[in-house]
């Protein structure tokens, strides 16, 4: 028979996969996986890099087989017992939702409970939790907390160097789209309306939080052109800066839309 080929080493391997998702590692391990029109669950190789799953069909496979973007989690549900010791939680998506099961009700639960601390951006306040997990979720937060001020500080640059425009509005925010939303959510007195880079870096988006009956939040992509701006609504409109673009939602909503500035 043919001799085995060798297998990489796991130093290659993790090497190899830092190459391939640019990303932090945070929590790995096997999950079963499977998406709400699915029937089976499979199992996976899992890592949590940034706010991503990256999902292996072996342990050893230098290469992902899928990936899903967590970044904008909405919400996770509860860990319940499938019958078989496993522990299932769900994660609810902006584009759908996605099943997840771990081996046993402690392994799940760390699983849920660090893709809450790098989405959320916060610790869970759970009293179960062991003192060394609770240590390990804080270092988890705080690089995730750096690795983001990094990717929006360098987006940022990007965005003002590659725009006609190099002022930026003083509602114009490095945040990602979950962050401006509780921002615009937690701080209501300083305005209402976000200017953001887009998740692309090559964009902006408005965020503007509407309050008419129950609070909306809704998006607005903006896109820098050679000398101008312009908003994708319905009908685009094209302006000559991004401050006539703010300026333009202030208008056109009676002054109901404010910009959202930082006190100093």
């Amino acid at each position: 028979q043919p001799e085995e080929k060798p297998r990489p080493a796991p130093r290659q391997i993790f090497q190899e996969r830092q190459r391939i998702t640019g990303l932090p590692l945070y929590l790995q391990g096997y999950l079963s996986a499977r998406n709400s029109g699915c029937k089976e669950f499979r199992v996976y190789w899992t890592e949590l890099r940034g706010t991503m799953l990256f999902f292996y069909d072996d342990k050893r496979a230098p290469k992902y087989s899928q990936k899903l973007d967590i970044s904008a989690l909405i919400s996770a549900t509860s860990l319940h017992p499938d019958g078989n010791s496993s522990a299932q939680f769900n994660l609810m998506l902006p584009n759908g939702e996605v099943e997840l099961k771990a081996n046993d009700y402690e392994c799940g639960k760390e699983w849920k409970d660090f893709i809450l601390t790098v989405t959320k951006l916060s610790v869970p306040s759970d009293e179960s939790l062991l003192p060394g997990q609770l240590t390990r979720m804080h270092e988890v937060l705080e690089r995730e907390k750096k690795r983001r001020i990094t990717l929006n500080n360098s987006c940022s640059t990007s965005l003002r160097s590659s725009g006609p425009q190099t002022t930026m509005p003083a509602c114009f925010h490095a945040v990602s789209r979950q962050e401006a939303a509780e921002l615009l959510a937690k701080n209501p007195s300083r305005g209402n309306l976000i200017l953001r880079p887009s998740s692309d870096s090559k964009s902006y988006t408005v965020t503007a939080r509407y309050d008419l009956g129950a609070p909306s939040i809704k998006h607005y992509r903006v896109l820098a052109k050679e000398t101008s701006y312009s908003i994708e609504l319905e009908r685009k409109v094209t302006l000559p800066s991004l401050q006539d673009v703010v300026n333009y939602f202030v208008t056109q909503t009676q002054g109901n839309l404010k910009p959202f500035v930082m006190q100093t």
